[in-house]
């Protein structure tokens, strides 16, 4: 046998029609508990306790108790960085057709907890045409000029620097097939966002919904780059 990461283990994890659907579940950041994510993967609640198991087991996913309930995450950002990357080379073989929820989810969606879709790469985009950002091989860095955009922007980037978290990742958006920012700075973005009312996430997907004054405030905050 090979020596290095078992790449078939978590691919099998992954690559359950069920389980795949519970991860994606997951994409918003949000925690969910079994039965919720039972009724996301079309099984039954048993069904869906084995499934959460192996995906425990597996390092995909958390948990923690709280009250009479256990909710369930994704164990980590890669693991988003990761499901992702997979609907993006899956993006030819979509079982729906384009729809106006699909275009919502295009536009602009949650990706554990970031901006993704249109809207998250025309931000990064943005960041890296003004020089605001550096697009590294091993990560994205914002340059001096960058860092104060985004203490202007309203981010405590302070507070970010001291976390454990990596302050900038790229995840490639699979709708887009391009780069937009994940990393603890993508989260207080989006976060940031939402405080100023720019945008609202859809309770029943992982649309992100900008108001008028939102989405012309994001245009003036992030230029297109032609």
């Amino acid at each position: 046998m090979k020596e290095g990461p078992d790449i078939s283990r978590v691919a099998a994890l992954i690559g359950d029609p069920a389980r795949a659907n519970m991860l994606t579940a997951l994409m918003t950041g949000k925690a969910l508990t079994a039965t919720e994510l039972a009724v996301e993967a079309g099984v039954t609640p048993q069904t869906a306790s084995g499934h959460l198991a192996k995906l425990f087991d597996g390092g995909l996913v958390q948990s923690r108790k709280q009250g009479r309930h256990k909710y369930f995450a994704l164990a980590h950002g890669d693991v988003a960085v990761v499901l992702e990357g997979l609907m993006g080379l899956a993006g030819g073989e979509l079982r729906t057709r384009t729809g106006p929820k699909d275009a919502a989810l295009r536009q602009a969606r949650v990706c554990y907890n970031h901006l993704a879709g249109q809207m998250g790469v025309q931000m990064f985009s943005s960041l890296i045409f003004r020089g605001l950002m550096r697009d590294d091989p091993d990560a994205p860095v914002l340059t001096a000029g960058g860092q104060e955009f985004i203490v202007q922007f309203g981010v405590d980037l302070e507070s970010l620097t001291q976390q454990r978290a990596p302050l900038c990742r790229s995840c490639l958006d699979w709708s887009e097939r391009r780069t937009h920012l994940a990393g603890s700075l993508g989260r207080a973005m989006l976060t940031k966002m939402e405080q100023s009312g720019w945008v609202k996430r859809d309770d029943k997907s992982r649309a992100l919904l900008f108001s008028q004054a939102g989405a012309s405030a994001f245009q003036v905050a992030f230029p297109e780059t032609g």
